[in-house]
């Protein structure tokens, strides 16, 4: 088996001789030296799934290298479920599974309620520390003694999501047209300890404009170029994690479905949340069987229609904490074909005109790689 992206930080802090931190990954075995590690970068590169490295391959030499065993070590992890960032992001925060930090979906109906938290909007309602109650490993490194930097487009800081994935952290933030590279180099040769980076060009990319689009291959040479200057600048004493959030696949117009524009799809259904790919419809009272059928009839062979009973039962989400149950919806829908349930009357006009999507649980969408340079 795999493994996972809730692995990625408890190796950078065994690297940096955190005693409670297990390197489940190997990365301390392919490092070598560990004793004179006294510095680690992290980078996540959003949608940068492991099947898509062979074609982003042609406009990035570094990764082609990486691929071909040329440059650093290469693994195939797999991130959570959904395959969504704010999912992916406390995962990799916390090291621990959705089903544990309750960050179970790009949006969520908060219970008791009929309101949906967009997690990428978020700020303080509901507070971090409820909404999101596990410890991160930038506050375990600080408990260690250790330093934790997080190099963030300012806008991130103060928000919600950025709270529940890197609290414990040292914000510092970028602001538009700076040198992002150099920031994080700076920050890693300023001291020893944990310097932490994201990079969003290639999902937005494939979002608007598709998987193998001109801008998409831009966008490739553009995170090909960011990494390329963190490796030549990295301190003897440093080693360079590269992963991502999840991958991604292009979804045709004739495989998407609305059901802000089926009668039969929004009957007995209360709140509709999630995303494309993986929906949570909350039902009325006494509609769950009904719903679960509707949408298993129409959908027919592109999704899986599941009860939330069914759905936790396949471990999907992993161990699941009972206080966040309800976030699930009653009846789950996951895409299997690359086809998409958009919900017009409930999402912002743009996500229906998007072309990339992930969330689901295929290989195409869970695979991610794992890259490690050392200085």
């Amino acid at each position: 088996m795999p493994g996972s992206i809730c692995d990625v930080l408890p190796a950078a802090a065994a690297l940096l001789g955190v005693a409670s931190a297990g390197d489940g990954l190997g990365v301390a075995d392919w490092v070598g030296q560990v004793d004179q590690v006294d510095r680690v970068a992290v980078v996540l590169v959003d949608g940068m799934g492991w099947h898509l490295l062979p074609e982003l391959a042609g406009d990035a030499p570094l990764l082609a290298s990486v691929a071909t065993g040329g440059a650093g070590r290469l693994d195939q992890l797999v991130c959570t479920f959904p395959s969504t960032t704010p999912t992916s992001l406390v995962s990799l925060g916390t090291g621990a599974p959705p089903g544990e930090h309750g960050i179970l979906g790009f949006t969520l109906n908060i219970p008791g309620t009929d309101r949906v938290l967009n997690h990428i909007r978020w700020r303080d309602d509901p507070p971090h520390t409820q909404w999101q109650p596990l410890p991160t490993w930038f506050e375990r490194l600080s408990w260690a003694g250790v330093s934790t930097r997080a190099v963030l487009p300012e806008w991130f800081i103060g928000s919600g999501l950025t709270e529940a994935a890197y609290r414990g952290a040292q914000f510092v933030p970028t602001r538009g047209g700076e040198d992002y590279a150099q920031r994080i180099v700076e920050e890693l040769r300023a001291a020893p300890g944990l310097v932490y980076g994201y990079a969003a060009d290639l999902d937005t990319a494939a979002h608007v404009f598709g998987i193998g689009s001109d801008q998409w291959h831009a966008a490739a040479t553009g995170v090909d170029l960011l990494l390329t200057r963190l490796v030549q600048a990295l301190p003897q004493s440093a080693a360079l994690l590269v992963t991502a959030d999840h991958g991604g696949l292009n979804v045709p117009a004739n495989a998407r479905v609305d059901l802000d524009t089926d009668p039969r799809l929004m009957a007995g259904v209360r709140v509709v949340a999630g995303e494309p790919r993986v929906r949570y419809l909350h039902t009325e009272p006494g509609a769950t069987a009904d719903v679960l059928a509707t949408w298993a009839e129409v959908l027919g062979g592109w999704a899986e229609v599941r009860s939330r009973a069914e759905a936790v039962a396949t471990g999907m989400f992993g161990p699941m904490n009972p206080r966040h149950l309800p976030r699930i919806g009653d009846v789950v829908i996951t895409c299997t074909h690359p086809a998409a349930v958009l919900a017009t009357g409930h999402e912002p006009p743009e996500t229906a005109r998007l072309i990339g999507f992930h969330g689901g649980a295929t290989a195409a969408e869970m695979a991610i790689p794992l890259i490690v340079f050392s200085g």
